[in-house]
């Protein structure tokens, strides 16, 4: 089965184990997603079956929208509500220091990857050193940060939305967001809620045509050479700058890149 959708990942399960249910409610084998979600998080998960899991790195999933909440005085090594270790009592801050602050951090922003992260560090995952109490430093990242905008602020919770590139990390937000204040907090609660133009709408069947990050281009030669995977020339294509594009075939599709004159396949022979 091929299959492309969005899936609505509740808090309390980490994005693989909920993969496994989502492969047994459809009945499918071949099954990946894009954008791993912590477990204490819950929303937008965009997950393809099949062989529509090869068009992740081509799809457009940008800006990020998520909603979090931050707890103000809560101090976790993990950067969320998982491992809370101490909870200082603070008296409230006026709405306009809050204020001043989610507009200072809107951007491009530099801040350390949290250690219970995906990141890699000499072959392995942050979070498996950070588990086993290793000593490891992270390398600094930048973040763009489109917007913040506060939903309320009961205090000690701040609920904010955030829209955001790639690769952001809303715990290290939340951190660089704790630093301005001059406490400590955490995130107890965090959702994402699109990637780009994907959203929760039911797990409906998604054309990953309309989806695609990649610009359309013409073959001028014979169809059959792409089916057939043949070497393609430069001089056989409309457009000839360099970049990755789309091939229309009628029945099938192709990816290619163009650089420096020179045509290879991405993706090739891919029926939608």
């Amino acid at each position: 089965m091929n299959r492309l959708f969005v899936a609505n990942k509740p808090m309390g399960v980490g994005s693989n184990h909920f993969l496994s249910k989502l492969k047994r409610k459809y009945g499918v084998k071949k099954a990946g997603f894009s954008g791993t979600l912590d477990p204490f998080a819950s929303g937008c998960l965009i997950v393809a079956f099949g062989e529509f899991t090869r068009f992740f790195r081509f799809l457009k999933k940008t800006p990020k929208i998520y909603q979090a909440t931050i707890w103000i005085g809560a101090s976790s090594p993990s950067g969320d509500n998982e491992n809370i270790k101490s909870v200082e009592k603070l008296l409230a801050f006026h709405s306009s220091a809050i204020e001043l602050i989610a507009k200072s951090l809107v951007g491009e922003l530099e801040y350390i990857p949290p250690k219970f992260s995906a990141k890699r560090v000499d072959g392995k995952r942050a979070y498996e050193l950070a588990r086993k109490g290793d000593e490891f430093e992270l390398k600094k990242s930048v973040m763009s940060v489109y917007s913040c905008e506060i939903i309320s602020y009961m205090h000690p919770f701040l609920s904010l939305r955030l829209s955001v590139s790639e690769g952001a990390y809303i715990r290290s937000y939340a951190e660089l967001f704790a630093k301005k204040l001059g406490v400590n907090a955490t995130l107890s609660a965090l959702k994402r809620v699109s990637e780009g133009e994907f959203k929760f709408e039911d797990e409906k069947a998604l054309n990953p045509l309309e989806y695609l990050n990649l610009a359309p281009n013409l073959y001028l030669g014979n169809f059959d050479d792409v089916r057939l995977g043949k070497k393609l020339n430069l001089v056989d294509f409309k457009n000839q700058n360099d970049g990755e594009y789309l091939l229309n075939l009628d029945d099938l599709h192709s990816i290619i890149k163009i650089e420096n004159g020179n045509v290879s396949y991405l993706l090739n022979r891919i029926k939608i």
